[in-house]
């Protein structure tokens, strides 16, 4: 697995638990706990957002390398 799809798959998994987190905080009325999961879960969406940058660069370095083979 490469290193892009890992963060935007642990990105992901972040947000979704600041998302269940900032729900919790909101129905007991936790604000630390409901501010712990909109933290985390703007953490998770930069992740994400920074696994999609590689996963372009990544894309780019294929697209210049030079072919080898018959064609």
């Amino acid at each position: 697995m490469r290193s892009s799809t890992k963060d935007t798959t642990k990105g992901t998994l972040h947000e979704a638990k600041g998302k269940v987190k900032e729900t919790a905080g909101k129905i007991f009325s936790n604000v630390s706990l409901e501010a712990a999961g909109k933290a985390e879960k703007i953490a998770g969406k930069a992740q994400k957002h920074v696994g999609k940058a590689e996963s372009n660069v990544e894309k780019r370095i294929e697209a210049e390398k030079p072919h080898r083979g018959r064609f």
